[in-house]
C-alpha cells in the first residue's frame, strides 16, 4: 500500500472519503444515511472524533476529522467497521427494501474476494487520508465536501441538502454539531 494514502500526524486535521464496494448506491434511502449519522454521533460523543465538515452521498461518503485523543486511526476503523454491520443488518431486515437481495448479493460477493472478511464487505478498503495542514487546504476541502451535491445535481445550493454540514455552515440546524473552519 502506498505512503501516500496514511495519517501521518494522528492530531492533524485530515479530509477522508470512503465508499461502498462497487460504488453501490445505497443511501439513497433516509434508514441507511441516519446509521452513519448516528455513529458520527456516537464517534463524537464518545470516541474523541472531532467531526468539522461532512456529507453522505449516495455510494460514498465524505470527512473533514480531527482527534482530540491522536488516535483517529482507530476511531475510524471503528467507525467503519460498526457502521458496515449495522448498514448490513438494516439491509437484511428491511422488507421494504427493493434491492434487498441484490445489495447482500454484492456485498458477499465483494466479500468472498477479501482476506479475512467473515462474509460480507461494505466498505472499500481505505479512507484515502489527505492531511489538512493549512488554512488553504481546510477551506479547498470544505468547499469541496458542500459543493459535492451541488455537482451531482441533486441540489442547488449546498446547505439545501440535508446529509452535509454545509446547513451549519449556512447558520442553519445541521443534523450533527460541527466544529466550524474559519
Amino acid at each position: 500500500m502506498s505512503d501516500r494514502y496514511k495519517v501521518r500526524d494522528e492530531r492533524q486535521l485530515y479530509f477522508l472519503s470512503f465508499a461502498t464496494v462497487n460504488w453501490v448506491d445505497v443511501f439513497t434511502r433516509r434508514l441507511y444515511c441516519d446509521i452513519v449519522i448516528d455513529s458520527l454521533r456516537y464517534c463524537t460523543g464518545h470516541k474523541g472524533l472531532e467531526l468539522y465538515a461532512y456529507c453522505i452521498m449516495t455510494n460514498h461518503v465524505h470527512l473533514i476529522v480531527g482527534s482530540e485523543t491522536g488516535r483517529l486511526t482507530g476511531i475510524i476503523r471503528d467507525l467503519k467497521r460498526h457502521t458496515s454491520k449495522e448498514l448490513l443488518r438494516a439491509i437484511a431486515d428491511n422488507q421494504q427494501e427493493s434491492r434487498r437481495a441484490w445489495l447482500l448479493w454484492m456485498f458477499a460477493r465483494a466479500g468472498q474476494h477479501k482476506a479475512g472478511n467473515e462474509q460480507y464487505q461494505f466498505w472499500q478498503a481505505g479512507s484515502h487520508p489527505v492531511e489538512l495542514g493549512t488554512n488553504f487546504l481546510r477551506r479547498q476541502k470544505l468547499e469541496y465536501v458542500h459543493r459535492n451535491p451541488v455537482e451531482a445535481g441533486f441540489v442547488a445550493l449546498p446547505e439545501e441538502f440535508l446529509y452535509s454540514s454545509a446547513r451549519n455552515y449556512a447558520g442553519q440546524p445541521g443534523l450533527l454539531p460541527v466544529l466550524l473552519i474559519q
